[in-house]
């Protein structure tokens, strides 16, 4: 592992944030003389983030708590375009109203993360619509569309993944890639920012607004990504059988959350102790080390850290006690019927039908198909939908209003 000088870079490194960088050395020495302004940008595509949006909200504030001012670049204008990246297909466009809607409910999500402010370490928020709404077409061409190449634009993998796929890409979200490199050269004019910070998906972006700023402002711009974060099973964070697992608690309640990362793969424990809390490494060797089923009291600590970040101590505290109460007190607290499975993943359907609450798999999947079946207290809508974890997990089902069981792995 390469040794960083700055505390911020050796805190990311350290806990496992760093994909790829631009110029380590030079970010490095940068971060040592003084405050580093960084950006991250983030579309309003829905009225809340994910856990999926979890790693770049944490480098914003481990950015901040080692010295340095975050800027969070709400995407109100790009938004309207539609990010490619990762993306099979175009996104469906939002109105103007939806992205206001969706910009407010995103804006609570940071108080709980950053502290905004005037200093010269507090976070800003941002609106990529005050200058994008306000770009004239020809000029902008002239100006800016001229340093890119389509030659250029065609490697891109977010280009390619579409056109090897053959669905098709608009030209608008073509344009995606310039509009984030403009981005970096405004916030870089206005706000003397020098680094943007994003997912690994993101590098081919962050490299054009670096060269953009270059060629049209000679600024020395920096990028920095994060690793593609799954879990150890290969699923992509964020989402489980019941939904995304949102970060607003008016989209997903503070227990679920705890219920989420309590849920965690054995394999993952340590490195999610390192990403999603701020215990110190000699705590978080000492969980991840902790042998057979006690691994599940280190699951408790990770769930517990990441909902009192996301929603508050007494939150946190409010979920463990739910969770010690309906789960470790036994099924007789609640009268519920408990079922063993093996560990491992299982389609809900047969999870259903072996807790007594379908009669047949037929059954099980035509109540979920009309929401009458709940996962851990969540609607399911998906006939297909699976649900698992290691031995030691506790999963809630619920068929209807009164009907309930737990089915408990090993």
């Amino acid at each position: 592992m390469t040794q960083y000088r700055s505390e911020f870079l050796a805190t990311l490194a350290a806990r496992g944030y760093i994909d790829q960088c631009t110029d380590a050395s030079a970010i490095d020495a940068l971060a040592l003389a003084g405050p580093v302004t960084a950006y991250i940008g983030f579309d309003c595509t829905a009225s809340s983030l994910h856990v999926g949006s979890l790693v770049p909200i944490m480098m914003l504030r481990w950015l901040q708590k080692t010295g340095h001012k975050p800027i969070v670049l709400m995407g109100g204008g790009t938004t309207k375009v539609g990010d490619p990246s990762g993306k099979d297909e175009s996104r469906q466009l939002l109105t103007d109203a939806q992205i206001a809607a969706n910009m407010a409910g995103i804006r609570q999500v940071f108080s709980k993360f950053l502290s905004f402010g005037d200093g010269p370490t507090d976070a800003v928020m941002v609106n990529n619509a005050d200058w994008l709404d306000r770009i004239s077409y020809i000029p902008f061409l002239r100006d800016v569309g001229r340093h890119f190449t389509i030659n250029r634009m065609l490697s891109f993998e977010s280009v390619k993944l579409r056109l090897d796929r053959e669905q098709p890409l608009t030209f608008l979200e073509f344009n995606y890639m310039i509009l984030q490199a403009y981005d970096f050269l405004e916030l870089h004019r206005r706000h003397r920012c020098v680094l943007q910070m994003g997912g690994s998906d993101q590098w081919g972006n962050i490299v054009n607004g670096i060269e953009l700023g270059r060629r049209v402002d000679q600024a020395a711009l920096y990028g920095l990504t994060t690793p593609l974060m799954t879990t150890s099973s290969g699923a992509k964070m964020g989402k489980t059988a019941a939904g995304a697992v949102w970060l607003n608690a008016d989209r997903l309640s503070p227990y679920d959350y705890w219920q989420y990362w309590r849920n965690t793969e054995d394999a993952d424990v340590g490195r999610f102790l390192r990403l999603f809390t701020e215990l110190p490494e000699d705590e978080i060797a000492r969980l991840e080390a902790l042998p057979g089923n006690r691994i599940n009291d280190a699951k408790k600590v990770l769930a517990f850290e990441a909902t009192k970040l996301a929603h508050s101590e007494d939150a946190a505290r409010d979920a463990a006690e739910t969770a010690r109460r309906t789960f470790e007190d036994g099924a007789a607290a609640e009268g519920l019927h408990t079922v063993e499975r093996p560990a491992g993943s299982h389609a809900v359907a047969d999870l259903l039908v072996a807790a007594g609450l379908a009669a047949s798999k037929g059954e099980a999947r035509r109540l979920i198909k009309g929401g009458g079946a709940k996962l851990d207290d969540a609607t399911l809508t998906d006939e297909a939908a699976a649900a698992g974890g290691a031995a030691g997990t506790v999963l809630k089902l619920s068929a209807g209003k009164k009907r309930h069981a737990l089915v408990k792995l090993i």
